[in-house]
Formats: structure tokens, C-alpha cells, sequence
């Protein structure tokens, strides 16, 4: 799962869209279309003026990125997962204040609710091979936001446990899940084949545009609940899924045509077994592939190391008496801070290394991380800083280092992705990380109950948080499973690609 913005120019030769138009990005195109250009001299005055203002428009670019309407809808619906962090805050204290739940139990839930991102090879399966109503993206983001739409529904009026509440925020979960599949599948059919810098740059837009969503919702995350409850809040938010399914007009895509025009489904084609069977062979062959197994293992291993956010969330609001508007002002500090990392790989770290960018990130991020302690033992206090300064300096440094080093996990991923399998096999190593994500957070709970942590005990917290900074160092010495040059050098790993491609 999923936060966050400069983007070069692709390639010196003409390429085209889904659409069959070119893009206009490099400096060779005026060569390739002299041609195009004689026939536009030749034609009337009234014809030429509107296909000069196409062309101009589709020149125009935001972090580098041309704004074709594929671009838009994806860039939406990844700002559509940042602005629905409006709710997280109101689950937080939902579960805490209204359902009474202990840190342990607050962070089984939120484990739970991550298990719609394991199974997201699913999603790209059924996007890539089921195309519905004739189409494999439209129409599976329009059921996207409004399965989303109706889980936060409920969660505003009928919901008032926590099995229906785990239920719906799993549903909710589902909803982003899938929909992140399928624009996942759409960035990388644009990046495959290209240098990581390329890459970089599109999955730069993606986080870009949802750490942009994560700061417009933010501010007012605190507010909203402190003023009017968390059941406005999921109201409100139930409305924001809805975008996704209106942004997917904007989708360009060529229907499929079954034996029967609008049948889709896999009753409905006889060939579904058969193409089912040759897309997992397929998944398997890129899968099995040591440039992509290899670098798997090793997001999976840094991701499974526990961590203590449950725990601090309770001691914050519990012991420190931080409030909704306070957090919502955190979480505003660090929607912004989010959007930064981006810019600083975006900026100075695509052509870095991944192996170093790991190294260093994983270093810093375990000692900045054991400033915790000062927090939970009052030690800011004697230093002058007050709690709530210390809590917004701690959380912006630590987003910048992680969505920094987040960043080269989703560029490695898209890269690797064989053509015709981009929505399966992306999905395949996202759900991957996400494992190892969902992996520590349960171990984080395991730990928490056994020091005895509940949301008004707080003796062994300092033990906790030193444990899971420490952990945190634990797949460095594994570093060497990562690509040891740049590939944005000379495309060395171009063949590894063409080798994928070809099973």
C-alpha cells in the first residue's frame, strides 16, 4: 500500500498511445514527422489550426508528465486513496474512544484490514483477463468507488461493534486495493521497458498525486472529528470514493469484443480456462526470474519488521492528552513531509543505487527513530521542547525518510513487469510487501501484549520502541539481493526485461 515531482523526457523515438497518437516528447519526433507535417501545410487553414491546438495541448505537462486523459484518471485516483485518509483518524479513535479496544486489539483490526492487499494478484487477474461490460479498467474503477462508497456508508449509520467494524473497513480496504491494481496496470504499460529515471518519474506522479490528497484531507481530519464526530466523519467520507468512478470516463480504452457483444464474463468466453492456465504459467516464468525473486524476498524481509504505532497512538492521546485537531495537524506535517520524500527522489536519488538508498535510509531512519524514547520518558521536556513540537519534528523526518525509500520498491516492481501480465505481476510484488507490511504490524501487536501495554499501562513502551527500531536493521546484511548498479546507467538490465517479456 500503497503516499507519493520532476519527470524527464522519455526515449529519442516517436511512441504512441493506447490511442495510436504520438506522444510529442523528444527532439528526434520533428524528424519522424515530416511527413505529418507536409500533409497539415497541405490541408485548409480551418483543419490545421484545431490539430496544431491538439497537438499543443498534449505537449502540456505536469512534473513531466504529458496530461493525456489516461494520466489524469490515474493521477485522481491516487489522490482519490490520499484524501481518504480523512477517516483514518476517526477509525483511530472510533476504536479507541467508542469500542474501548486495547492497543493490541486496535492493531489485529488494522492487520486484518490489510489482507484485501495480499490478494491483489487477484484483482490484476480478474482486471487482465475478465474484461466487464467489454472493458478490463473502466469499468472495474467505477465498482471500485462504489463498493467504496457503500462501506463507508455503513460505517456511518448501521455500524456499532468491532466484528462489523473490522468487516467494513476490510470492505473499504478492498475498494482502494483494486482500484490501485488497475491504475497500477496502466503506469506500468507506459514504463515498461523504460530507464529507472522514466520509471521513477511516473511512479513519482502516482505517490505525488496521493501524498497532494493525503494534505488537502489532513488539516481538517482532527477538526472534523473533534467538532462533529466520527460518524460525520465516514459520511463525508463515503462520498469520495464516488470520484473514482466518475474519473473512469476518462479512461481510454479500447472495448473488448466477446462472442456476444457486452458478455464478458467467464461463462461467457470459452477460451477462459485456457487463457487462465497460459496467464499463470506467465505469472510463474516472471515471478521465478532472480532479478525479480531475489529483490521480492528482500522487500519482504524489511517490511516484516514490527513496529509500535498502536501503542504510541494510545500513549499519545491517553497519556499525553494530544487531541483529534493536534493529530489532524500531525498528520497535515507529515502529508506534506510525504510529498517531499517524493521530491527528493524525484530530485537527487533515481539514479542512485538501490543498495545504497536502502543502506542509508534504513540506518538513519532506526536512529532518528529511537527519538521515541525522549518522547515516551518525558526526556524533550528537560531539553526545553515541548511534546507536541517534538511529536510533529519526529513524524515529518521519519515520512521523509520512508517515503524516500519507499519509492525504489514501486520503481523496481514496474519496471520487471512482462507485457500483457502488467496489472497481475505488479499486483503479484506489491502484494509481497504488503504481506511483509501486514507481517510486522501483527508481530508489533504480538509484542505489545506480551509487554503488557494496554491503552492505560505504559511501563515497557521505552522496551517496545527500542526492539522495533532495532529490528529494523535486521535484512541490511541481505542488501546484496537488491541490483548492485544503476540501471538508469546504460539499460544494462534491458535483456533481463526482453527475457521476462519472452515467456
Amino acid at each position: 500500500m500503497e503516499m507519493s515531482v520532476t519527470i524527464p523526457s522519455s526515449g529519442s523515438s516517436l511512441r504512441l498511445n493506447e490511442d495510436g497518437d504520438p506522444f510529442l516528447d523528444s527532439r528526434t519526433r520533428k524528424e519522424d514527422m515530416l511527413t505529418t507535417e507536409a500533409e497539415l501545410e497541405v490541408s485548409s487553414t480551418n483543419k490545421t489550426a484545431p490539430r496544431r491546438n491538439r497537438y499543443r495541448m498534449s505537449t502540456i505537462k505536469l512534473f513531466g508528465v504529458d496530461l493525456s486523459p489516461d494520466n489524469i484518471a490515474v493521477a485522481m485516483v491516487y489522490f482519490v486513496q490520499g484524501v481518504l485518509g480523512l477517516a483514518r483518524l476517526a477509525v483511530s479513535f472510533y476504536l479507541k474512544d467508542d469500542l474501548h479496544l486495547d492497543p493490541a486489539e486496535t492493531a489485529l483490526i488494522s492487520g486484518f484490514s490489510a489482507l484485501p492487499w495480499l490478494v491483489k494478484p487477484l484483482y490484476g487477474f480478474i482486471s487482465d483477463s475478465v474484461p466487464l461490460f467489454g472493458y478490463r479498467r473502466r469499468s472495474y474503477l467505477v465498482l471500485s468507488g462504489l463498493l467504496g462508497a457503500l462501506s463507508w456508508s455503513l460505517m456511518a449509520t448501521f455500524v456499532d461493534n468491532k466484528y462489523s467494524t473490522a468487516f467494513c473497513i476490510l470492505l473499504g480496504s478492498l475498494s482502494v486495493a483494486f482500484s490501485d491494481v488497475v491504475v497500477d496496470s496502466m503506469v506500468v504499460e507506459r514504463a515498461r521497458g523504460e530507464s529507472q529515471s522514466t520509471s521513477g518519474s511516473l511512479q513519482s506522479l502516482c505517490w505525488g498525486s496521493s501524498a497532494f490528497g493525503g494534505i488537502v484531507s489532513s488539516y481538517f481530519s482532527g477538526s472534523l472529528v473533534e467538532t462533529y464526530g466520527v460518524r460525520f466523519v465516514f459520511g463525508v467520507t463515503a462520498l469520495l470514493p464516488l470520484i473514482t468512478s466518475a474519473v473512469a470516463v476518462l479512461v481510454k480504452e479500447q472495448p473488448v469484443l466477446g462472442p456476444v457483444r457486452g458478455k464478458s464474463l467467464p461463462l461467457a468466453n470459452p477460451n477462459f480456462l485456457e487463457s487462465s492456465k497460459q496467464n499463470i504459467i506467465q505469472l510463474w516464468g516472471a515471478v521465478r526470474q532472480p532479478n525479480v525473486l531475489l529483490p521480492t524476498l528482500f522487500i519482504f524481509l524489511w517490511q516484516a519488521t514490527p513496529h509500535s504505532d498502536s501503542a504510541m497512538f494510545y500513549f499519545i492521546t491517553n497519556r499525553l492528552g494530544f487531541t483529534p485537531e493536534f493529530l489532524g495537524r500531525v498528520k497535515f506535517v507529515t502529508s506534506i513531509a510525504s510529498l517531499v520524500g517524493v521530491g527528493i527522489y524525484n530530485g537527487f536519488l533515481k539514479n542512485v543505487p538501490l543498495q545504497k538508498i536502502f543502506l542509508v535510509t534504513t540506518i538513519i531512519g532506526s536512529g532518528l527513530g529511537m527519538t521515541q524514547v525522549f518522547l515516551v520518558t518525558g526526556l524533550n521536556r528537560k531539553f526545553g521542547i515541548s511534546d507536541e513540537w517534538f511529536a510533529i519534528g519526529d513524524s515529518l523526518i521519519l515520512t521523509v525518510l520512508g517515503q524516500a525509500s519507499f519509492m525504489p520498491v514501486l520503481v523496481l516492481a514496474a519496471r520487471l513487469c512482462p507485457e500483457g501480465m502488467e496489472a497481475t505481476l505488479f499486483a503479484t510484488l506489491m502484494s509481497v510487501s504488503n504481506g511483509g507490511s501486514v507481517l510486522g504490524g501483527l508481530i508489533g501487536a504480538g509484542l505489545t501484549q506480551i509487554f503488557g501495554i494496554t491503552k492505560d499501562r505504559f511501563d515497557n513502551l521505552v522496551a517496545l520502541v527500542i526492539l522495533c527500531n532495532l529490528s529494523s536493521l535486521l535484512p541490511l546484511p541481505l542488501l546484496g539481493l537488491l541490483p548492485a548498479d544503476c540501471p538508469d546507467a546504460n539499460l544494462k538490465d534491458n535483456a533481463d526485461i526482453e527475457e521476462i517479456k519472452s515467456n
